[in-house]
């Protein structure tokens, strides 16, 4: 029997411009509007976006942000993407929407753009590599390089991590770790 624990689902961050950001968002990442209105609860108007019809929000967009929040609280807000080609077009899309402080990384598990959107928070766009090591760990990422030259140097730069091992390895470690849990 499968044990279903809880996961992460969505997230969402208080604006100063909420339309701004809401043409942030949904340009750059191409996500979905699936409802917006006023909070019963709070009273902010909220804007609801996912970018698959199996999860009606995966972000939420809310007014409100205190003009007195000048910096923002959130670490990073990441999104996963597909492949390089996808990761590229993020990148190229943020930086003409706004976005700023742009910086490709090389996690070795991952390759990552990090990026401040229009009202400075920290936002992460990333995809899986075939590898694992230990984080945090993450070196410039040269995104001009094509897919197999950066598979070659990422394999090379983790290989000799005592803590490398294929992707499939460590997710199967993972399991099993958390077979035993209820």
């Amino acid at each position: 029997m499968k044990v279903l624990r809880p996961t992460p689902a969505h997230f969402g961050i208080y604006t100063y411009d909420l339309d701004r950001m809401v043409d942030f968002y949904t340009q750059v990442f191409r996500l979905t509007i699936t409802d917006e209105g006023i909070g019963k609860n709070f009273g902010n108007r909220l804007v609801f976006m996912s970018a698959t019809d199996d999860q009606h929000h995966q972000f939420v967009l809310s007014a409100g942000r205190s003009p007195e929040a000048k910096v923002s609280t959130i670490m990073q807000a990441s999104f996963l993407v597909p492949d390089l080609a996808e990761l590229r077009l993020n990148r190229e899309k943020a930086e003409a929407l706004g976005a700023t402080a742009i910086q490709p990384m090389n996690h070795g598990n991952a390759w990552s753009v990090y990026y401040f959107d229009p009202e400075g928070n920290r936002v992460e766009v990333y995809m899986d590599t075939p590898y694992y090591v230990n984080q945090p760990y993450g070196t410039p990422l040269d995104l001009s390089l094509s897919e197999t030259e950066l598979l070659a140097q990422t394999h090379a730069m983790v290989r000799d991590d005592p803590s490398y091992m294929p992707l499939a390895d460590w997710q199967a470690k993972f399991r099993e770790r958390g077979a035993g849990r209820a």
